[in-house]
């Protein structure tokens, strides 16, 4: 009864690491408040959000683009709600760099949305670039077979060569010229690139949950890997002179590990609606707290 249990286990977590390798992210790495704010031209700004799924904000309440997964709680609208802006929000589930520039069957090109007159241009992006849910999935499926170890890590720095690492090098000149369209596109318009929240216990000290199916060492590198993509992002966002808003010192404390209620970002088998791996409601609402201390900072919107 014992193997039974364990090798039933292991396909369960083999399962769920599928799931997230498929699209966790192709869905697309107590309440937060948000900072008192009024729009410094009132309903003259004009916002376009751009960005994948940690914009998008896939399965949270409520879906009004099914074909991007788009909520109308996510961050861009509740930072439009909060600075009575026009959101054209074409954010879209699943997306790369090289998709902003690409129209499908249901919707233009995301860089379509932007012209002289957009004010603001809020960015969240990269994280499919360095193909994040397939390394969620490839953890959870090795952590299956050693879940003391740090499989995930080993596998992926053989040779002292680590794969994530090299894929965030390869994202950043994408990033950079993501950046250099928008400002040629809306040369008005305050450019602010979203980071990525806290997935993973700022600790490093994971936990045990088969809806967090990762192995123990793997904890720690994961974490890092989200903070090196942030940093990456920072540094090209400094580079081509625009805004970065971190969103993951907001959210410590609240990753996939803590329980519902205290947990902002979903485990792999989401207990509150949202995409596996990705914010709640809570985590959409912690990041457009952190966007809207950055307008005030930029001085795109004044304190009330």
């Amino acid at each position: 009864m014992k193997q039974h249990s364990t090798q039933s286990s292991r396909q369960r977590t083999a399962a769920l690491g599928a799931m997230v390798a498929a699209g966790a992210l192709s869905l697309a790495m107590t309440s937060a408040v948000p900072a008192s704010a009024a729009p410094r031209h009132s309903a003259s700004l004009d916002y376009v959000a751009l960005g994948d799924s940690y914009a998008a904000a896939p399965g949270v309440p409520e879906q009004i683009d099914t074909a991007c997964a788009r909520s109308n709680s996510n961050y861009p609208h509740l930072v439009a709600e909060r600075n009575r802006a026009r959101l054209t929000d074409v954010t879209c589930s699943g997306a790369t760099t090289a998709d902003l520039a690409l129209a499908t069957d249901t919707a233009p090109a995301q860089y379509d949305a932007l012209n002289r007159g957009t004010d603001l241009v809020t960015v969240s992006i990269g994280g499919n670039d360095i193909g994040f849910s397939a390394v969620l999935g490839r953890c959870a499926t090795l952590g299956a077979g050693n879940p003391t170890g740090s499989p995930c890590r080993d596998d992926l720095t053989q040779g002292g060569d680590d794969q994530v690492e090299r894929s965030i090098a390869a994202t950043a000149p994408k990033i950079s010229q993501v950046i250099a369209e928008v400002n040629r596109r809306a040369p008005r318009a305050e450019v602010v690139m979203v980071g990525y929240p806290s997935l993973f216990p700022d600790s490093g000290v994971g936990c045990t949950s088969g809806s967090v199916p990762f192995a123990a060492g793997d904890f720690a590198y994961l974490r890092d890997k989200t903070k090196s993509l942030n940093a990456m992002i920072a540094r090209q966002a400094k580079l081509g002179g625009a805004a970065y808003v971190d969103t993951y010192k907001p959210t410590i404390g609240h990753d996939m590990c803590q329980p519902v209620g205290e947990r902002w970002i979903e485990s792999l088998a989401p207990e509150t609606p949202a995409a596996p791996a990705h914010p709640n409601a809570q985590g959409e609402q912690a990041m457009a707290a952190a966007v809207n201390r950055a307008l005030l900072r930029c001085g795109v919107v004044r304190q009330v």
